[in-house]
């Protein structure tokens, strides 16, 4: 006994070595993962929004999930100030439909909102469409069951998984273009955005529309439907009420054919849907000032207003008032504080130079 208790100890200190190379292998792999991904502090900011999810507070009684539609035309800041609902959307550029119910399982890891609101527009989108929209929803995510499933179900031709696991293997060319920021956030990142609200000022009216063009098949795909149905699912197990939501934006054209399909769907589930394009007079849209880019989006006074609207329905189905919640007030507070700094900063940038030159929140 004697004689192996002395052997034991040699044999740990010649795994020693061993373990020590292994373990600064991995932290060197995983400190250059950090350098290596865009961060997205300026220019493209909205390769930031899916990441920010995971610094909130996980408080929310809604979660909204989309494209543009979804971060460009909500303000959650009003939904607070105006009704106390508290609300994050996840949203990315080009989000998928796989992509948003994998974000929508992500996010039920970390809680339970009350409702979740889908914006329906990716549903003409059957296919990958590119690894550059990929990577602005599936880079910000962490890793998890979700990413995995989201990231097979979304990778284009010549996309390799392993790159998304360990972006190092994707990105290290970007050595000779590392900046100031790559190192400065390489671990926290400044927000970018309001609980996921992209803000704008600026006022571009609605001109004239091109004619919608004809496609030759307006169903949509087999795999739009699927997830659709699994997000229908995951939300009934859950508890959560699910509501379908199209923007009020009236370019790229949303066809009657495919507000029939998603409006049909909702009433065989149970579900309510909004088509924001019919309710335009009951929002009080103005697309000579409610707009920034001629109609493609909403503006801050645009997503003000749909945001009022659609709190009301939220109220009606027995979403709470949490602005008695003293920590909830607090932390709200602070963000409405935010939120209006950057607008004055950008009224003000308008007023002087002509155009918003701030996008984001420092």
């Amino acid at each position: 006994m004697l004689r192996r208790g002395k052997l034991f100890p040699r044999a740990a200190l010649r795994i020693l070595p061993f373990l020590f190379c292994f373990f600064a292998a991995a932290v060197t792999l995983f400190l250059l993962n950090k350098l290596f991904i865009p961060k997205y502090m300026s220019g493209i900011y909205e390769g930031a929004l899916i990441a920010e999810y995971y610094d909130s507070e996980k408080n929310h009684e809604l979660i909204i999930i989309g494209d543009c539609e979804a971060y460009e035309n909500i303000s959650p800041i009003t939904l607070w100030e105006d009704y106390g609902i508290t609300s994050f959307i996840r949203g990315s550029p080009q989000q998928l439909m796989w992509q948003s119910y994998y974000l929508l399982q992500d996010t039920l890891r970390y809680e339970k909102p009350r409702a979740v609101i889908f914006s329906v527009f990716a549903m003409q989108y059957g296919s990958p469409r590119s690894e550059a929209y990929n990577r602005l929803t599936l880079d910000g995510m962490k890793f998890s069951a979700a990413k995995i499933a989201a990231v097979n179900a979304s990778m284009t031709e010549g996309e390799s998984f392993i790159s998304y696991i360990f972006p190092l293997f994707r990105y290290h060319e970007r050595f000779k273009k590392l900046s100031y920021d790559d190192v400065r956030y390489i671990f926290k990142k400044r927000g970018v955005s309001f609980n996921g609200f992209m803000m704008r000022c600026d006022v571009k009216p609605l001109g004239t529309l091109p004619t919608p063009q004809k496609l030759g098949d307006y169903a949509f795909s087999e795999s739009c439907w699927e997830y659709l149905n699994k997000m229908t699912e995951l939300c009934k197990q859950n508890k959560v009420d699910l509501m379908l939501l199209k923007a009020p934006a009236p370019y790229p054209h949303w066809y009657p054919e495919w507000d029939a399909q998603i409006a049909e769907y909702a009433d065989t589930h149970g579900l309510l849907y909004i088509n924001a394009l019919n309710e335009l007079d009951a929002i009080g849209i103005d697309f000579s000032a409610d707009t920034y880019d001629g109609g493609l989006h909403l503006n801050l006074w645009g997503a003000q207003k749909l945001a009022r609207y659609l709190g009301n329905i939220l109220r009606e189905r027995g979403l709470s008032d949490l602005r008695s919640n003293a920590e909830i007030n607090r932390v709200w507070t602070q963000k409405a504080r935010a939120y209006e700094a950057l607008k004055n900063i950008q009224l003000e940038e308008i007023a002087t130079a002509g155009k918003v030159i701030t996008l984001t929140k420092e």
